[in-house]
């Protein structure tokens, strides 16, 4: 399994607040009560950390509505030993 950052953005206007709610209570989505939401703070994002098999599973978790504008982000951690001995490497 890979673990996934889901970005999905909204605009701050208060019809797309009120839209984005609408679609994800309507389609049952577990995104709305399992993501971070920064509306409190004036950022119009949900980020949702998930573990997947890939990123077309991973984009499945959203409403249809929002996998056009998601950002699907591969994430992963890192001990010493792991990082081997430049992290520069690891750009391709």
């Amino acid at each position: 399994m890979n673990k996934y950052l889901i970005e999905v953005s909204q605009s701050s206007y208060k019809l797309s607040t009120m839209r984005a709610s609408y679609i994800f209570k309507r389609s049952g989505s577990h995104f709305v009560t399992h993501a971070d939401w920064g509306f409190h703070d004036g950022e119009y994002k949900a980020w949702l950390v998930a573990e997947t098999e890939n990123k077309k599973e991973a984009m499945q978790i959203l409403p249809s509505a929002y996998r056009h504008s998601a950002k699907i982000i591969l994430i992963k951690k890192f001990s010493r030993t792991s990082t081997g001995t430049n992290l520069t490497d690891l750009h391709g």
